[in-house]
């Protein structure tokens, strides 16, 4: 599965920045050694559901010891069986804009 996440901290640093949480989250995620990228808007990683959810559990975690509250965004592909689809699935659309 792939899974699509952003977390949201309600509160920053004074000038608004939230920066060091996401920070923070983000090192969860490379910690995990899943497959992961990540872009000025989500966090993608892939793995097995258990595996996947324990590094998003862990990433909120961290957030929220900085956040009373905190916000999260997460989107899924679950396809059984599959691997290697965060880098497979643009290889086919590559492909099928050069059949433009």
């Amino acid at each position: 599965m792939i899974v699509a996440f952003s977390i949201s901290p309600t509160s920053g640093s004074e000038d608004g920045g939230v920066a060091e949480a996401v920070a923070a989250a983000v090192r969860v995620v490379r910690e995990s050694g899943l497959p992961h990228e990540t872009n000025s808007m989500f966090t993608n990683i892939e793995g097995e559901w258990d595996e996947v959810m324990d590094v998003v559990k862990r990433a909120v975690e961290v957030v929220a010891a900085v956040s009373p509250r905190v916000g999260l965004v997460l989107k899924a592909d679950i396809r059984p069986g599959r691997t290697g689809e965060m880098t497979a699935k643009l290889e086919r659309l590559e492909r099928a804009l050069e059949n433009d």
